[in-house]
């Protein structure tokens, strides 16, 4: 009797079905924030350089994530074709992380130091010169545009904040470390540490 209480009165299930989702994600993700593996960083990894950050937020600007996932799920067609699956101890010090889910190109996890600088450039600023069947768009206008690092040192202190073990000197040099710089230097920068503590299978 109590349960048809419940099922005719639409306000009182309404509350009971948030309580229900609130209490199993409770249980779900509490235990996440006190899980090392989820909260320590891996052996080596360090936060971007000022560069790096750079390209990581021009990455974002330009809509990279839309197409691109960073994170290779631990399925035998993606770690045969990617290299190991993702773990949570890389991305500690990504906020916010860039996993994604869209994977209408190919997932970038692990794309650092696979291809040349200059085969970057080229892809960047033409797909088709180097993979002729790419639907990617081109970005040339990175090729002209310089970056302003006067915020450079602000984010770093930013994401400081946040747990990101930036020192002092690096926020201090951060402008002068990305001072004369183009944005493809910082994108290439940015792809090209992507990945490297857990190496990809070729």
């Amino acid at each position: 009797m109590k349960h048809d209480v419940v099922e005719k009165n639409v306000g009182l299930m309404m509350i009971l079905i948030v309580v229900a989702i609130s209490f199993g994600a409770l249980v779900e993700l509490v235990p996440l924030f006190f899980d090392k593996q989820t909260n320590e960083p891996i052996a080596g990894l360090k936060p971007h350089t000022a560069l790096q950050l750079e390209g990581r937020d021009i990455y974002i600007r330009e809509g990279c994530t839309v197409c691109h996932s960073q994170m290779i799920r631990p399925l035998r067609a993606e770690t045969e074709r990617y290299g190991h699956y993702s773990v949570a101890g890389e991305h500690v010090y990504e906020h916010p992380f860039l996993w994604g889910s869209k994977r209408t190109g190919p997932d970038l996890a692990r794309v650092g130091a696979r291809y040349s600088d200059d085969w970057h450039r080229a892809h960047l600023y033409n797909p088709r010169d180097v993979v002729p069947e790419s639907n990617m768009p081109s970005f040339p206008w990175l090729f002209d545009n310089e970056i302003d690092g006067t915020k450079t040192g602000r984010k770093m202190a930013g994401l400081r904040m946040v747990g990101v073990p930036y020192t002092d000197e690096d926020i201090a040099g951060a402008e002068a470390a990305v001072s004369g710089k183009k944005e493809i230097d910082a994108v290439v920068a940015y792809l090209q540490q992507l990945g490297l503590l857990i190496k990809a299978k070729r």
